[in-house]
Parts: C-alpha cells; sequence; structure tokens
C-alpha cells in the first residue's frame, strides 16, 4: 500500500493501533474507529471526550512517545507535520501514512483510501453525506473576499489550499487565489484599501475575535467565522457549508 505522496507503507492487515497527528482527521477516526486510537496531538480538540495519549503538537511531536505507544500506524498530513518528523518515526520502524489535501475533491479521495486501504474498513456514512453536500449547486453571489490566518504579521490564504478551494466551491471569487505562496504575508493598508466585500476572520490558527481584528480594518467589511469550518476536513465538513454560506451572505 502507498499513501498519498506514493511512499510505501508497510502495513500487515487492519490497524488495531493508530496514532493521529491531524486534529481534522483525528475527529473523523473518532467516529468509527475510536477504540483503534491511542495517540492524538494536544490540538485535536474534537471530540472532546477523547481520552488517550497526548503526544505534543502537529509540528514538534514527541516522537519516542510515540514510538512506545507502538503503533500500527501514524496518520500524518503533508502540510501539518514536518517531513522531519515523518522520517524520524519511519527510521524508528513506525509505518506512517501521509495525507496529501490541497482541494475539497482531494479531501474526499484522500479519506477515501485512508478508510478502504490503510483502515480496511467501509466508506463512512459522514463521507458520503458531505460529498454530497458539497455537490451541491452554487448559491450565492460572488464576492470579493479575501480570509485572513494570522496578524502580525498579517497573512491570508493564497494558491494551492484546502481553504482557498472551499472558498471557490461557494462561488465566492478568493481574491489570494494566484498569489505567489500559499500563505502569503500582506501589509494590512494594502489589504484594507483592495476592492474587496469582504475579509474573513477565522479563530484559528490565529483566534481572531470581535475585539482582536475587526477594529484593524478602517474600510473593508470584516466577519468572523469557524476556523474549524474552513480549514478541517472531516465531520465538520457536514455542516461547514451552511455556516461559510451564512457568514458570506
Amino acid at each position: 500500500m502507498r499513501d498519498d505522496l506514493g511512499i510505501e507503507v508497510p502495513l500487515l492487515g487492519r490497524p488495531a493501533r493508530i496514532v493521529s497527528l491531524v486534529p481534522s482527521l483525528t475527529e473523523a477516526l473518532a467516529v468509527d474507529h475510536r477504540d483503534q486510537l491511542v495517540g492524538v496531538t494536544d490540538w485535536c480538540t474534537h471530540p472532546g471526550d477523547l481520552d488517550v495519549a497526548r503526544v505534543r503538537g502537529t509540528k514538534n511531536p514527541n516522537v519516542a512517545q510515540i514510538v512506545e505507544l507502538a503503533p500500527d500506524v501514524v496518520i500524518a498530513n503533508k502540510e501539518e507535520n514536518r517531513e522531519l518528523d515523518v522520517r524520524r518515526l519511519r527510521e524508528a520502524g513506525v509505518a506512517v501514512w501521509v495525507t496529501d489535501i490541497e482541494s475539497v475533491d482531494e479531501s474526499f479521495s484522500s479519506m477515501r483510501r485512508l478508510w478502504a486501504e490503510c483502515l480496511d474498513a467501509p466508506i463512512p456514512g459522514w463521507l458520503i453525506e458531505a460529498e454530497a453536500i458539497w455537490a451541491e449547486p452554487v448559491n450565492l453571489e460572488a464576492r470579493k473576499v479575501a480570509c485572513c490566518i494570522w496578524r502580525d504579521p498579517w497573512m491570508v490564504v493564497g494558491r494551492d489550499t484546502f481553504t482557498g478551494d472551499m472558498l471557490n466551491r461557494l462561488g465566492v471569487d478568493h481574491v489570494f487565489a494566484n498569489a505567489t505562496g500559499r500563505y502569503p504575508a500582506v501589509d494590512l493598508a494594502d489589504l484594507d484599501s483592495m476592492d474587496l466585500d469582504l475579509v474573513l476572520l477565522p479563530d484559528e490558527p490565529y483566534v481572531f475575535t470581535a475585539e482582536d481584528g475587526p477594529e484593524a480594518f478602517t474600510s473593508t467589511p470584516t466577519a468572523l467565522c469557524s476556523g474549524r469550518a474552513l480549514t478541517w476536513f472531516g465531520p465538520s465538513m457536514l455542516k461547514a457549508r451552511t455556516h461559510l454560506e451564512s457568514v458570506l451572505r
């Protein structure tokens, strides 16, 4: 079996012990495979009652602790996790399945492969339902939108990202879709003076709030929204479309 990057993953049958280094996939795995999860990151906040070992963050996992957990497979993501940590785990004899997701369609195909090939399990009902929801036609008027992910320095969602593709699927004119980087830094004054209908301010990875973010803009309307709806692939996609459409109207 090979993961999304084409790397062979030495699995011997259906994994009984799984460590997830991807918060959104932790939530997804917990729906149907909770008993198989033995370790997750500190950022794996959903479901809230998940009681398993915590192996630090997505960018600094405790490799020694993960090895001690003796997982049959570790689930990682090309964007969220470091290649260095993946390599160290593999050098320690741990099988690692790396997902690579930069669009809505890739999220569905990647998760289907994860379930069918890596987990040797049926495609979950929530995934089939999410695919149907995101296949529905666009019913929003096109609006010019930018989406911030950080401040000081201010950074926005750029090209080739799951979030950007999600916005495009909703009929939004994602103004940084052709930027030179995936998460480029921008000057606040330039951003505020652009011909935009809206700037989205999600609550992750930077926690924008009513008191922290909107006050920086003097010309462009802003809207707070769920970062989980914008950046998580998995069961959160069942409600993400309704939430984002309500914000973008």
